[in-house]
């Protein structure tokens, strides 16, 4: 029936159009694609894989493409993606100047997350685009504006008759608290034009809600929240919906919460196809969503998200997002139906009826995606990397990244899932800890990122689901399939391992390592078991279809069955691991090194085989490799699938730390890791063979010591001094790294370590002075070093959390002369064939080497693009046996004045129970580019692409807590004085500068308390900046109060001295005077 009423609408549409026919621009066709810029909680990596699946699209079909995206750790940022790329701040203004410098005939907002969305609409508010003649594709202004605005959207709920949760927008919290005497309590608080539920929340009294309220009005671009009785505890159902131009519509993907209403989705493990849902009430949300598209007029893809009562099929709409999503990515790779790429082409005029589906290549785009398996989506939280409290979970996001595991089972896909998140989430399954019951139903009661192993743990202590349903509202479905699982580890505990039973066990979804725990026997004699009784998985084909239709695409998943779908090829194979969930540490920028790895392979003509489970990433898109194996980054997996295809190697160095502490366990299985040695990697990544090493090579490096045991730790800090700098072995983005001033603050980090997990502990002396550092190829004798990059910050703050800029301005010739020397001589060395990324200090005329990488890292691609060289193709080539002298490579021969700089971005607002402060651990989710020729102008562009807010209330307060005086301090205090900012100072330093005669004394004051005067102003919208560097717990509270009130915090004063630079360029320079220039110039590109 729905194919008929699809078909009589087209057919009316083709009847009213004079035959049909897609409506076309003339030429020249030039579409403007706004991307998604920095990666933060709430817009990650999916943007990257969308943008670019529709920029090549609509280059495909003919288009001329210009690219706006000011994060240059992206794949979409590369030259080849578009016709013209701009890595510009994305905010009206410099939309503006790129609409007035290429005049293109559209404007496609719809796959840049809310950020496109919002300046899209601000761009139509101001008439702008009609001046200009630029059509918006993809959706109207109009339809942002009901989908976005939360008082127009429950209008139009109510004009089509689809029902909303009671609910009245506000722009006060007076207004606030009379809904809250309409309603009552619960209530949630939805503010507008967000991303991400930011500011929003669940307020269980008037307090809360007050709080609340506050926050997400001064976070709405609108000052607007829709404030809601609450409907928590009702399932939530998400539907991916498509439509075309002619009004035909498909569903491409259900997916189901397995939390209820009252967690974020992009928290929440989430399920496709749903599974609890009877046909009735799929038939029902299918319908809905099919007429709440058609009333918004979007052609391309769309996100609706249900609430349903499971009492009694009641719905209500939560939101309607008019734009490819995050929920769209995973759909994706769900079902292998490219939204993004079919959105953009239906943006264009395509109907649906009209597009091939590129992986049956028989069938058309109007035809649903059916699944013969199930999808299970984790997400990854920020908790885990730091090692706090786990995150409590509401309706605003706070997970970086997510994995997705696909199986035949829920039990299967999800036991994959959860080892596919982390090596700790694959032991938490078998016992979280030594919790009682009282405190496991107090968690379960207010869920946080841990609750599923909550409720694992509870079910083996007997209690039944019906009673955890009463407090968590998971469907008992779930929870008895989770029961299920439990009821097996029981079995498996009691009684002997026996063929039968193992297989039961891996087709549930158990590792050998978990099924080893839980009978407490050695993992390779369960790896012996298997492979005696021929216990493997076979692979299985995503096809869209169910089998029902010939398919071609090369992408699979493991399922303890018989047929296998995946059949090796004779041809000479690599094997590329992946780096898995984008989190704080490893993010994007692993994946960009990967694709170009991938593309490598095969233009040396081999089958390239790609491994991971990021649904979020380019790398899993299915057009990138020969194969793609969506499974877990295990050893055990990815053993299963070398044991399949035999590759002649596999490369480690692109999935990040992740994928390089497998290559030592990789070797001792036998399988021939490309490049780099093991011995070597080992070398780089033991704190103390790398000392060695130096030692042995004569290279500076600071004394230093590697511990295992407290007495010996105890011993190292006394022979070095104080302060000293702590590392744990093999960590991703510095985690538990920190600068130890005092016996006191040792003592508290050292009686906190595990030495019995394995690693030992590196105390190290700390070297205080500028901070450098560099990429290099190698390919085992030469060495390919593209640029030397100078971080703003001195030593201290993690290098991903440091301002680089390129060309150094603070280095000499003998200085970078120097450190290329010691590449040479330490790549040389170690036989180094691929990258090597070394960290250095300059201090007191000594260099002193303080990090080896041997690995990709987090400048690559932001090295590779303002040099013009592939480092990744390079590297790759060279882990293949390719010399670097039979390589094009003329890099030295740009002639380049731009200056460039990388400046990273938090998400604070998100992580907060994560002090602010910067130091060793890094804590950025994201990074943006800044370019120009002149150095200031860059450096403004840098700040306004970060999203820092330079136009900050001057007649207001700076608060400056910083206790030691120095010289960066009194320029600062005089920078804040010439601009006429009044400043609020630190006792400590506020005499000193009551005597200092060219400082402006009546700005300064010192008149307040520090314990309850300092939260009040901010409070009162008194202070318009802080610069806070002190370390007590008090400053951690007052640094988190900023952020929670959206004030500009600074914890760095290198760092905020930029920052008043860029304000001084911003009041200096007339906007019109900055131009905005395309990134790749004719000049810029290198034949590789």
């Amino acid at each position: 029936m729905n194919y008929l009423y699809n078909f009589l609408k087209i057919l009316v549409a083709y009847l009213n159009k004079g035959g049909g026919k897609s409506l076309k621009f003339s030429k020249p066709k030039k579409i403007l694609v706004i991307g998604s810029g920095p990666i933060v909680i709430g817009q990650a990596a999916e943007f990257d894989y969308s943008g670019t699946q529709a920029c090549q699209a609509l280059k495909e079909e003919g288009y001329h493409v210009i690219l706006a995206n000011s994060n240059p750790a992206t794949i979409m940022t590369d030259s080849v993606i578009a016709d013209e790329v701009y890595m510009e701040p994305l905010n009206v203004e410099y939309i503006k100047k790129i609409i007035n410098k290429e005049k293109p005939d559209a404007l496609l907002p719809t796959l840049g997350g809310q950020t496109a969305l919002n300046i899209a609409y601000e761009l139509d508010k101001e008439g702008f685009l009609q001046e200009t003649d630029v059509t918006l594709l993809g959706v109207s202004a109009e339809s942002i504006k009901r989908g976005e605005d939360r008082f127009l959207f429950k209008q139009l709920m109510l004009e089509i008759n689809e029902p909303v949760p009671d609910s009245k927008t506000v722009h006060s919290i007076t207004e606030g608290r009379n809904v809250a005497e309409i309603f009552g309590f619960p209530l949630i608080v939805r503010p507008a034009y967000t991303l991400g539920g930011t500011g929003g929340g669940l307020c269980n009294n008037l307090s809360e809600l007050e709080e609340i309220a506050a926050n997400g009005l001064s976070l709405s671009p609108i000052n607007q929240c829709l404030i809601e009785r609450s409907i928590a505890g009702f399932k939530e159902i998400e539907m991916e919906v498509m439509r075309d131009k002619y009004g035909q519509s498909v569903i491409v993907c259900n997916m189901e919460n397995l939390d209820p209403v009252g967690i974020h989705t992009g928290d929440s493990i989430v399920v496709s196809p749903c599974q609890t849902l009877t046909d009735k009430e799929y038939q029902m949300l299918r319908n809905s969503a099919l007429k709440i598209i058609d009333h918004l007029n979007i052609i391309g893809g769309c996100n609706i998200q249900f609430a349903l009562n499971p009492l009694n099929n009641q719905y209500y709409i939560i939101e309607v997002n008019p734009r490819v999503s995050r929920s769209s990515a995973l759909a994706s790779k769900a079902t292998g139906y490219p939204i993004a790429k079919i959105a953009a082409m239906l943006a264009v005029g395509k109907g649906l009826h009209e597009i091939k589906n590129p992986i049956t290549e028989n069938t058309f785009a109007c035809y649903e995606p059916v699944l013969d398996y199930v999808v299970v989506k984790i997400p990854v939280f920020p908790s885990e990397k730091f090692g706090i409290k786990p995150d409590l979970l509401g309706t605003q996001m706070k997970a970086t990244g997510e994995i997705m595991a696909i199986g035949r089972t829920f039990e299967e896909a999800f036991l994959k899932g959860v080892r596919s998140v982390s090596k700790k989430y694959e032991d938490y399954w078998l016992g979280i800890g030594d919790f009682s019951l009282k405190d496991i139903f107090n968690r379960l009661k207010y869920p946080d990122n841990l609750r599923v192993f909550l409720i694992g743990e509870a079910i083996r202590r007997g209690i039944t689901t019906e009673k955890i349903y009463e407090v968590t509202k998971i469907n008992e479905y779930y929870l008895n399939k989770i029961k299920k699982i439990i009821d097996l580890e029981i079995s498996l505990k009691k009684g002997q391992l026996t063929k039968e039973y193992l297989l039961k066990a891996k087709k549930i979804g158990l590792s050998d390592y978990q099924i080893a725990k839980i009978g407490n026997l050695d993992e390779d004699k369960i790896l012996s078991m298997r492979l005696l009784h021929n216990i493997k998985p076979v692979y299985k084909m995503v096809d869209t279809c169910a089998g029902e239709f010939e398919s071609y695409t090369p992408y699979y998943y493991s399922t303890y069955e018989q047929y296998n779908d995946s059949s090796p090829s004779k041809r000479k194979k690599i094997i590329i691991i992946g780096s898995g969930s984008i989190q704080v540490g490893q993010g994007i920028e692993f994946d960009y090194a990967t694709v170009h790895s991938i593309k490598s392979v095969k233009d040396c003509g081999y089958e390239s085989i790609i491994i991971n489970n990021n649904p979020e990433t380019v790398s899993t898109d299915f057009s990138i490799s020969n194969k793609l194996y969506f499974e877990p980054l295990t050893l055990e997996d990815i053993m299963n699938i070398i044991e399949l295809e035999k590759p002649i190697g596999v490369i480690v160095q692109f999935g990040g730390q992740l994928a390089i502490n497998l290559a030592k366990r990789l070797n001792e299985r036998g399988v021939n890791v490309l490049g780099t040695s093991v011995e070597s990697i080992e070398c780089g990544e033991n704190r103390g063979k790398l000392a060695n090493l130096l030692y042995e090579l004569d290279i500076l490096h600071p004394k230093g010591y590697t511990v295992f045991n407290l007495n010996e730790a105890y011993e190292a800090v006394n022979k070095i001094g104080y302060p000293v700098i702590v590392r744990p072995s093999y960590v991703i983005g510095g985690s538990d790294m920190i600068i130890i001033e005092n016996i006191d603050e040792f003592k508290g980090y050292i009686h906190q370590y595990n030495f019995t997990i394995g690693n030992p502990l590196h105390i190290d002396e700390y070297v205080k002075g500028i901070e450098l550092e560099l990429d290099a190829v190698c390919d085992g004798k030469n060495v390919i070093v593209p640029g030397i990059l100078e971080h703003i910050e001195c030593s201290g703050v993690h290098s991903g959390d440091s301002i680089s800029i390129y060309p150094p301005k603070n280095l000499g010739e003998n200085v970078q002369k120097e450190i290329l020397a010691i590449t040479e001589k330490i790549s040389r060395k170690l036989e180094i064939r691929g990258l090597v990324n070394i960290q250095a200090v300059y201090s007191n005329q000594r260099l002193y080497i303080i990090e080896i990488n041997l690995r990709s890292s987090r400048t690559l691609p932001f090295i590779s693009k303002i040099r013009g060289v592939n480092m990744a193709d390079l590297a790759t080539k060279c882990q293949l046996g390719y010399a670097l002298d039979s390589l094009v490579y003329e890099g030295d021969s740009i002639n380049d004045t731009n200056n460039y700089l990388k400046v990273p971005v938090f998400s604070f607002s998100k992580m907060t129970s994560i002090d602010p402060m910067l130091g060793p651990e890094m804590k950025s989710t994201g990074e943006v580019i800044g370019y120009d020729s002149d150095f200031d102008t860059a450096i403004l562009k840098a700040f306004l692409a970060s999203g820092a807010n330079l136009n900050f209330n001057k007649n207001k307060f700076a608060l400056l807590l910083i206790d030691d005086m120095n010289h960066k301090v009194q320029e600062i205090v005089e920078m804040l004085s010439l601009k006429n900012i009044p400043v609020i100072l630190s006792k400590s330093i506020y005499d000193y500068f009551k005597t200092i005669e060219k400082t402006n004394k009546k700005i300064i004051t010192s008149d307040y308390n520090e314990a309850t005067d300092v939260f009040q102003l901010m409070d009162n919208k008194e202070i318009s900046l802080v610069i806070n560097t002190r370390m007590s717990k008090l400053d951690a509270e007052i640094r988190k109060k900023a952020v929670n009130c959206d004030i500009p915090l600074f914890t760095n004063l290198d760092t905020f001295k930029m920052f008043m630079n860029a304000v001084i360029t911003l009041d200096a320079i007339e906007s019109e005077q900055i131009s905005v220039s395309s990134f790749y110039k004719d000049e810029h590109i290198i034949s590789i």
